[in-house]
């Protein structure tokens, strides 16, 4: 390999910063999701070269430079979709996050910059044996009945304002005296998400990476027993709350619907971040949910998105970015949680 070595988020959970590795390429059919892999970097004039580090840093590749990322699937609907099990034998596939996911991208919105080329170099292998998420995954110590309080944050889709709604609330919790876990049930690996929670006072902060997976977007009975494991460590974090966010929306392949019924009994408040006030009206149908208890994020940029969701659903609607708004938002966390 020449070139620098980048380390993407999706290793945070693992012992690579200390313990070394060997590279070595393995047949395509042996390949699976979660792997840990070696890719070098080309990227295209004007594309994308942004990589989050372990630690959550941004930094940006030149050609040459390798990429040590886990496999996995992405389906944004926003911007790259895309899979590991797109690879062609000749190993050519993408950056689809900054995180370091790693899969051929069959769909780029055409607001996004080409994606990063990654060129498989081969597996992170020790004593012969390949390396996977699944290796580091954190497990509680034994098995919990979740029963946590829960401020649920859930969107219309991507960008819709669900971890900026997320770090607002966490904010006004830990001023209220709580001790509070950020949480990230679904989605696709990113650290930035879950650090805002953390910058926003949280004491303590988990995601789906943290039980071994670079995704959620996997079948729902495989995903549940990683997610009970999840529910598990924040309930071992003793938390009196937690935020919790689900990425993209319920009806997206990223098992939202599933984290929504294995914490439906502890929900104390939904929060619903739409794009758009008409997306609101959208999701209550799509879903057949009831009335969020309150609406957020980029459809309440203004007076008049807040006017036509309240019209539209008959739900709270509120520009968390407006200071004027603090006070009402107090109100409802207050009523919430008691």
């Amino acid at each position: 390999m020449t070139g620098k070595i980048f380390h993407g988020s999706l290793t945070r959970i693992t012992d690579f910063d200390r313990v070394g590795f060997d590279c070595q390429s393995l047949p395509r059919e042996q390949w699976e999701a979660g792997d840990y892999v070696v890719g070098q970097a080309s990227i295209l004039r004007g594309g994308l070269s942004a990589i989050e580090l372990r630690s959550g840093r941004l930094i940006h590749a030149v050609d040459g430079d390798s990429v040590l990322g886990a496999l996995g699937v992405r389906h944004a609907t926003l911007e790259i979709v895309g899979s590991w099990k797109e690879v062609a034998a000749d190993g050519h596939m993408h950056l689809l996050t900054a995180a370091g996911l790693l899969g051929r991208a069959t769909s780029v919105s055409g607001m996004l910059g080409s994606p990063m080329r990654i060129d498989y170099q081969g597996h992170a292998m020790r004593n012969g044996t390949k390396l996977r998420m699944s290796d580091f995954a954190r497990e509680p110590s034994k098995t919990h009945d979740y029963g946590v309080p829960t401020i649920l944050v859930i969107g219309t889709s991507m960008s819709a304002g669900k971890t900026t709604s997320a770090k607002i609330i966490v904010r006004q919790l830990k001023r209220a005296g709580h001790r509070v876990v950020g949480a990230k049930l679904t989605g696709a690996g990113r650290y930035r998400d879950i650090l805002a929670m953390r910058d926003a006072g949280a004491d303590g902060i988990f995601d789906f990476v943290d039980v071994g997976l670079p995704s959620s977007v996997l079948d729902p009975e495989d995903f549940r027993p990683c997610l009970r494991d999840l529910l598990g460590l924040i309930v071992e974090a003793e938390p009196d709350l937690v935020v919790a966010e689900a990425g993209a929306s319920p009806l997206e392949p990223y098992n939202g619907d599933t984290a929504l019924e294995e914490i439906k009994d502890s929900i104390a408040m939904t929060v619903l971040c739409a794009s758009d006030p008409y997306a609101v009206v959208g999701i209550m149908r799509g879903y057949q949910m009831m009335r969020p208890d309150l609406v957020a994020g980029v459809a309440t940029s203004t007076s008049a998105g807040v006017e036509v969701i309240e019209k539209l659903s008959g739900a709270k609607a509120l520009n968390m970015l407006n200071p004027a708004s603090v006070p009402e938002l107090r109100r409802l966390l207050a009523n919430a949680v008691g």
